[in-house]
């Protein structure tokens, strides 16, 4: 029975480093990603003009808001998955 255990908590200690890691990823890229869209734009997309290079930065942003979200629900899907496989089946009264 301790095995049975160890073996959890082992599998949840390595989902929890690899939803920390995500986040760790997707938290730089909205930090770096908005910000080196804006000054490339600037200066190599859209000749100096700032209105447009913010508006190309934001769409960075929201596209690094979307894929976290995306990736966050697979993830919650297949966990979710994972568990329902792992949990016994009740009987119904049909069955017994």
């Amino acid at each position: 029975m301790s095995e049975q255990v160890a073996a959890a908590k082992l599998n949840a200690d390595v989902a929890a480093s690899g939803v920390l890691l995500k986040l760790l990823a997707f938290s730089v890229l909205l930090g770096v990603l908005p910000i080196g869209s804006y000054f490339l734009s600037l200066k190599y997309v859209w000749d100096e003009n700032s209105t447009f290079a913010a508006i190309t930065a934001v769409v960075a942003a929201n596209l690094v808001l979307v894929g976290y979200i995306i990736a966050s629900a697979i993830e919650d899907k297949q966990a979710s998955a994972s568990q329902a496989s792992n949990q016994p089946k009740k009987e119904s009264k049909k069955d017994q």
